[in-house]
């Protein structure tokens, strides 16, 4: 679940309500000074060769906004946010052209009057500040206003002269506050687009939202809403509806005359059954539904075409509509959490399907067709019930992250050597399970990046291990291992090694504790050592050799075996000449 309460600019979270997946796309906007020279010929009349424009002194430590920022007159963008600013000086309407000025995260309690005569102000962020209620009014005066947020300032009731005089607002953001309900008045706000109240105590869907018919955004989540008015079917330009985390039973028929609805998340609610005419939602792209006691999905959701993420965990259900195939669109399914004996074979026709969440299902075999997911670049099934490796699952080329570790239930006792054939698969969850050891064939996942075993019984790992060299993330914890192989430290983008309760002697578990630095130096160390010996030995073979002693004469230096030396013979011969001698 992503945390943040809206889509900030530069950043689009196209998955908000997932609690197995998110995904969640960001462009992070470039933080620089706009510049504008001046030409020569023009600098002899205004001595002035730059113009700061954009200026971003975002977690600074500043207890007070500096002089030489409030000298920037030509500001058209400010960020303060997440400092310690207590005071929003009386020279802020020195900004006669700012635009965006973000002060959140901060400790300002008191808003001054000149702040009301910043005429240009388009975006004002005070959210997470002690704000006084009583100087909230200032900001009515801000005429021009398309974008509030007052996030998280203990707010429990909205400024009435806000909704009477800020015309122009696009965006309203008050989430994380202790709202009730909403003025009347707020319905002067026509040209309201998104509006913001998660995580405040609606009891009811403020009906007055509903007379806002250029919303596009609407989000209650997290509240103790029992009811959606049917008054909300007026919002033809809803794109995005979030009423998850509530305690709602039904949802009127009327919500599916929002005809561009896109994005819509019901989940964690109590919800029995779906509106009649939810196929007619012909623009939904987004459908959260986990958990809620559904037990069966309708027939009539397989005519929403243009689904292409759909969330369904924790629901009660244990089949799939005939015609679930026919959401061609779909591309990230979750099913988690129920109660499926066997992969449903509708999936198998899911042509576009990426993400797939079967884990903690009842799930014991893998129908072979799975080999139709010809894009399925994820696969979740842990917490099932196989006795073996499910080898169907070999045939996913494209996959790319495989879980199949088992919280509960029984447990994998071997993978299959031939895993290699998942030759995209960049990260493999195998955590526990009963592995006493894995298949040398590993090396030949040359895209593996996280290899998670912890507690299984691994007593040894591959040698061949080492040729992983793709690998960042090797969690070993709570397994039998005692050793590890000599060339481990070859894993030179290996950035997390974890090895906790293991009986390791080599490296001991000592070394172990200090992390990988300390492995890679220890395992470095005995290297070189084996590499010394090794010389040293070859170096005194190479010694007898030269003095005629054979290759292996410095045992007999020990020893006194092997072969006797040429010493030796000449002092027998002549022992014998001498005996030969005393006869004549």
């Amino acid at each position: 679940m992503t945390e943040l309460i809206e889509s900030q600019p530069g950043k689009m979270f196209s998955v908000r309500f997932s609690n197995a997946v998110a995904s969640i796309f960001s462009d992070a906007k470039e933080q620089k000074w706009e510049t504008v020279q001046v030409n020569q010929e023009s600098e002899l009349s205004n001595p002035v060769k730059y113009r700061v424009l954009f200026m971003d002194s975002a977690q600074h430590k500043y207890t007070e906004i500096p002089v030489s920022i409030l000298d920037l007159e030509d500001l058209e963008e400010l960020h303060l946010e997440k400092n310690h600013i207590e005071v929003i000086p009386k020279e802020i309407c020195r900004f006669h052209n700012i635009r965006v000025l973000y002060l959140n995260n901060n400790k300002i309690s008191h808003i001054c009057e000149e702040l009301g005569g910043l005429k240009n102000l388009q975006s004002l962020d005070l959210s997470s500040n002690p704000l006084n209620y009583d100087s909230l009014d200032v900001i009515s005066k801000v005429h021009q206003l398309q974008e509030l947020r007052l996030y998280n300032i203990n707010l429990e009731k909205l400024p009435v002269q806000l909704c009477k005089h800020l015309h122009h607002l696009q965006l309203l953001g008050l989430s994380n506050n202790k709202l009730k309900s909403l003025p009347p008045e707020v319905t002067n706000l026509i040209h309201l687009k998104e509006i913001y109240l998660q995580n405040n105590a609606f009891k009811s869907f403020p009906i007055q939202i509903c007379a806002l018919r250029s919303l596009e955004v609407v989000d209650l989540e997290k509240n103790n809403l029992t009811s959606v008015p049917a008054e909300i079917g007026s919002l033809s330009n809803l794109v995005k509806l979030f009423i998850n985390f509530n305690k709602l039973s039904n949802i009127p028929k009327t919500l599916c005359e929002c005809k561009k609805l896109a994005v819509f998340d019901l989940s964690r609610n109590r919800l029995h059954k779906l509106p009649r005419g939810i196929g007619e939602l012909k623009e939904l792209n987004e459908l959260g539904l986990s958990n809620n006691a559904l037990t069966k999905l309708p027939s009539r959701i397989c005519h929403l075409h243009s689904l292409g993420v759909l969330y369904l965990k924790n629901t009660g259900l244990s089949t799939l509509p005939m015609a679930f195939a026919k959401l061609e669109s779909l591309k990230i399914l979750d099913l988690s959490q129920n109660c499926f004996t066997d992969l449903p074979p509708q999936i198998c026709g899911l042509a576009q399907l990426e993400v797939l969440a079967m884990d903690d299902n009842l799930i014991s075999t893998v129908t072979p067709e799975v080999r139709s997911l010809k894009k399925l670049s994820y696969l979740g099934i842990t917490g099932n019930r196989f006795t073996v490796f499910p080898e169907e699952v070999l045939q996913l080329e494209s996959l790319e992250k495989l879980y199949v570790g088992q919280d509960h239930g029984v447990k994998l006792s071997r993978l299959p050597d031939k895993i290699f054939l998942l030759k995209n698969l960049k990260e493999l969850y195998i955590e526990n399970n009963n592995l006493e050891f894995l298949p040398s064939t590993l090396n030949l996942l040359h895209n593996l990046e996280v290899l998670d075993c912890h507690n299984n019984n691994l007593k040894k790992l591959p040698d061949t291990i080492g040729q992983l060299h793709g690998l960042q993330k090797l969690l070993l914890q709570n397994n039998q291992l005692t050793s590890l192989p000599d060339n481990l430290d070859m894993l030179h983008k290996l950035e997390i090694l974890l090895l906790d309760g293991n009986p390791m002697v080599d490296p001991p578990v000592e070394v172990c504790g200090l992390g990988k630095s300390a492995v890679w130096e220890y395992l470095k160390e005995k290297r070189q050592k084996h590499a010394l010996a090794t010389k040293i030995q070859a170096l005194w073979r190479g010694i007898m050799v030269r003095k005629g002693l054979g290759p292996f004469a410095y045992l007999i230096q020990v020893g006194k075996t092997g072969k006797k030396s040429k010493k030796d013979k000449k002092g027998k011969g002549k022992s014998k000449k001498g005996v030969k001698g005393k006869k004549k």
